[in-house]
This record gives structure tokens, C-alpha cells and sequence, in this order.
């Protein structure tokens, strides 16, 4: 079952955001409290949403989809940028990842955006496979790019 997250998820999701860090190997960037996921997801502004996987039979939460409008100039609507997929090892296999994208791709659909895009690192395989199996296809022709910490101080000093 998929559900639209309530503030009573945020413990969880905080939960579940740490764990997808360790999956990737970065657990020391994964600074957020619960407190701004809050704030983020259900304050005045929010500024991206969630959605829960839910075990049918155990009624665990299992699993997140968080996720924020982008925009398209070149196709003139809102698209969806997937932030965050995760499922908890011992609940993969049984849909949720899937549920959670098909989810995404109906409010897509409903609403009229045109995209459903997301970022997945290179070494990760088994997902790159469950995306493709899925029809998304890499856009091997862009590369994305941060600032972060210091390097963002320093080109924000120069405005």
C-alpha cells in the first residue's frame, strides 16, 4: 500500500533517509533533523513531499518516496524530481519500489506534468536495473553538478 506521509511519518522517514545513506555509503552526509523534514514537508511552504510504503501484511513502514516540483522551459510545465527512493532491504521484491515510482508517475499523469526524473549513482546496479526494467533510460549526456560547504560560501561572497 502507498499513502501520502503525515507528520507522524517523520521519525520514520528520518529513519529510513539515514538508512539510504548508509546504503550509499555516506552516512556522515546526512545532516537533516527531523525537525527541518518537518518544516520541509509540512510547513507553511512546504518545499518537497513524501509518499509511504506500507507492508499490507505487517503494516510496517517499509519504504519512501520523497520528492519536489521542478520545471521544464523547454517543455513549459512541472515535472517531478524523485530526491529520494527507499525500500528497506527485507521488504525488496515484493513491489513497493515500483508502487511507490507508479505512484509518482499517476501524479505526473494526473496533474500534466511531462517528466519523472531522478539521479542514481553509478555503482548501483541492481536499481540502475529495476529503473530500466522499468523503461527509464540514463541521460548519459548530462553530467550533474553541485556546490556544497565551502566552494558555495565562496562563489555566494561574490555576489
Amino acid at each position: 500500500m502507498i499513502r501520502t506521509a503525515t507528520p507522524a511519518d517523520i521519525p520514520v522517514i528520518h529513519t529510513l533517509i539515514c538508512e539510504l545513506a548508509d546504503y550509499e555509503k555516506a552516512p556522515h552526509e546526512a545532516k537533516a533533523t527531523p525537525e527541518q523534514l518537518r518544516e520541509a514537508l509540512f510547513g507553511e511552504h512546504p518545499a518537497a513531499y513524501a509518499h509511504i510504503a506500507v507492508d499490507d501484511t505487517t503494516g510496517e513502514l517499509v519504504g519512501f518516496a520523497l520528492w519536489f516540483l521542478n520545471f521544464s522551459t523547454w517543455r513549459g510545465v512541472h515535472g517531478i524530481y524523485l530526491e529520494d527512493l527507499y525500500v528497506r532491504p527485507t521488504a525488496r521484491g515484493a513491489g513497493h519500489g515500483k508502487a511507490l515510482l507508479a505512484e509518482l508517475a499517476r501524479i505526473c499523469a494526473e496533474r500534466g506534468y511531462q517528466r519523472l526524473e531522478w539521479s542514481v549513482l553509478n555503482w548501483n546496479r541492481p536499481t540502475i536495473d529495476f529503473y530500466e526494467a522499468l523503461g527509464a533510460r540514463p541521460q548519459d549526456e548530462w553530467t550533474v553538478y553541485r556546490l556544497t560547504d565551502e566552494a558555495l560560501t565562496k562563489l555566494a561572497a561574490t555576489a
